[in-house]
């Protein structure tokens, strides 16, 4: 026995397949198998209306709202020149770690500590003998 009014054929033009199960697509309103459901499988024309995915900023984790027709990553680059909280300024300085060696005027991004005597100095006098260190004339170790 034959059932001729139950399911559907998918609305795909390839397939035609006929589905007891079928689904509607809730843009066109067109049904399909499971196979063609999904917007791209279908090509669905009235997909932008739901497909809309907003961009998040990658350093301060907050939505970025895009317009229609506006491409995502040049309002994201927007924001992080305008909006952005975290965006790095160029008022700050990078390199603020002074050598605390006499007549060196070089500068570090991050601290470099001398272990005995616990000073600040770039990489050149990092070492307790090259920047004369006051506790570091005695041996570290012991020869022999």
């Amino acid at each position: 026995m034959e059932f001729p009014d139950l399911g559907k054929h998918c609305s795909e033009r390839t397939c035609k397949r006929l589905d007891f199960l079928p689904l509607q697509c809730d843009t066109c309103a067109q049904a399909f198998c499971k196979d063609h459901v999904a917007y791209a499988a279908h090509k669905c024309p009235f997909a932008f209306k739901k497909d809309v995915q907003v961009p998040v900023c990658p350093l301060c984790d907050r939505p970025v709202p895009v317009k229609r027709g506006e491409v995502p990553d040049a309002v994201v680059g927007e924001h992080i020149d305008r909006d952005c909280e975290l965006r790095p300024r160029r008022e700050e300085k990078i390199f603020t770690y002074r050598c605390s060696k006499g007549g060196c005027k070089k500068k570090e991004m991050l601290p470099v500590a001398c272990d005995q005597c616990g000073g600040n100095f770039c990489l050149r006098h990092r070492h307790p003998l090259d920047h004369s260190c006051a506790r570091g004339r005695s041996p570290i170790s012991v020869p022999g």
